[in-house]
């Protein structure tokens, strides 16, 4: 479903700001596969990520989703491919619009966008299902304006308006990184159950090893701008934080510096 091929990105090439964020990296994610992606500040997990986005061109390589070429296509027009969440929950609603408003905006991505029909009663009752399927109560707030909402509840709603229309691809930037811990459980358990259900194909990037290991069938682990472990499978379902710390150590030669990943 998702295919890199040799891709690298150069930040300031020429000044001395250049840095090196993807060499040469090669990715094959199949059908359905979760993989989540783990790595130090700077080890190229959000380059990578915003590179399949199309929010930045590749100097080198391809990037193929689904079989086809979308290396040379420009961010808006990836869109139709893929399911982005991202870290700020601010992010991805629109404020100042109600819930099923926010859902029939993303039910109709890729058409000529209006509400001026309104909203079908069927449509709504589809949505009340969907809501209830979180268990966060926003099934009997439907007419609330997404603004209020918190930061838990604003992700749990754009992570189902990013898979209401079932992409190629989704892709989750570090998305409970902002959550309090009880709120980023419940948000990663939502996603668990949404992709599971949806047999969606799915790369998540993560600041925390515990969730890494516990979520996906897959770990990606980078290092400056590299990948230098790929687990998954059976390997994966035994894996503990400090099997993967020793992993990293002896592919890297060196420690993991990120406390804030090790510890959660």
């Amino acid at each position: 479903m998702l295919e890199l091929k040799n891709i690298s990105k150069t930040f300031n090439p020429g000044t001395v700001n250049e840095k090196q964020a993807l060499i040469d990296v090669s990715l094959t994610i199949e059908d359905g596969e979760f993989v989540t992606v783990i790595g130090g500040n700077g080890a190229g997990k959000s380059t990578m990520l915003n590179a399949i986005a199309g929010v930045w061109p590749v100097d080198e390589g391809q990037i193929l989703i689904d079989g086809q070429d979308v290396t040379k296509l420009p961010e808006y027009k990836r869109a139709s491919y893929l399911g982005r969440v991202f870290q700020d929950p601010m992010t991805g609603t629109a404020a100042a619009m109600n819930i099923e408003e926010n859902l029939a905006l993303a039910l109709r991505r890729g058409q000529k966008r209006t509400l001026r029909q309104g909203i079908k009663g069927s449509e709504r009752e589809a949505y009340r299902e969907l809501l209830a399927g979180l268990g966060l109560g926003l099934e009997d707030r439907m007419t609330s304006k997404v603004g209020l909402l918190s930061g838990g509840q604003r992700q749990a709603l754009t992570l189902l308006m990013a898979t209401l229309r079932k992409p190629k691809l989704l892709l989750l930037d570090e998305h409970t990184a902002a959550l309090d811990p009880k709120t980023a459980a419940k948000v990663l358990e939502t996603t668990e159950m949404i992709v599971n259900r949806d047999h969606l194909t799915t790369l998540m990037i993560t600041h925390n090893m515990r969730d890494a290991i516990a979520h996906g069938n897959r770990l990606i682990m980078m290092m400056e701008g590299e990948i230098i472990l790929d687990i998954r499978g059976e390997e994966k379902k035994g894996l503990s934080v400090k099997d993967l710390l020793s992993r990293f150590e002896q592919v890297s030669g060196k420690e993991f510096a990120n406390d804030k990943a090790i510890l959660g």
